[in-house]
Parts: structure tokens; sequence; C-alpha cells
């Protein structure tokens, strides 16, 4: 696995790309992308709750709907408020 990341370094792979590690894109406070997630865990027109590989993403706002879904990807649209991670810890 080492080896590998190494590699993946040398090429200047982004991390994302190689591993479960979540990219989000945030545009202005209207957009937001969230790459390599597990799915939805809650969804409400104030309120999402996004599982991904390293913690639940949480994002609170006003209209927020679900304007593409695919395997890992998701974007989410709306009045964003506020946005907050709970890690999970590694033992």
């Amino acid at each position: 696995m080492r080896g590998k990341r190494k590699i993946n370094e040398l090429l200047e792979i982004p991390k994302e790309v190689y591993s479960n590690v979540p990219n989000i894109i945030l545009t202005g406070f209207e957009e937001m992308i969230i790459e390599n997630n597990k799915g939805i865990l809650e969804y409400e027109d104030y309120y999402v709750r996004v599982n991904t590989f390293i913690g639940i993403i949480n994002i609170n706002g006003i209209n927020l709907k679900l304007e593409k879904m695919t395997e890992d990807n998701l974007k989410i649209s709306g009045k964003i408020e506020k946005i907050d991670i709970e890690r999970i810890e590694d033992d």
C-alpha cells in the first residue's frame, strides 16, 4: 500500500482519485459537490446528512435540493448556511 501511495504522489495524482477521502467543492453559498461519499443518511429541505469514509457531513440551509446524485458524487443546491463534519475516530 505504501509503495502504491508513493507512486501516486510522484505522478501527482490527487489523493481523492486513489483513496476514499471525500472531496468537497463549495461554490459560494449556493452549491456544494461532495465526491467519494457513501450515501445520504437524512434529507430535508433545511438539512442534509451525507455519510463518507471519514465521517458524516452535515449541511444546514434553506431550500436545499439534491440536484444530482451518482454512485459516489452528490450535488446539493440552495442557500447553504452551515457545514460541519462528524469525524470517525481512528482506533
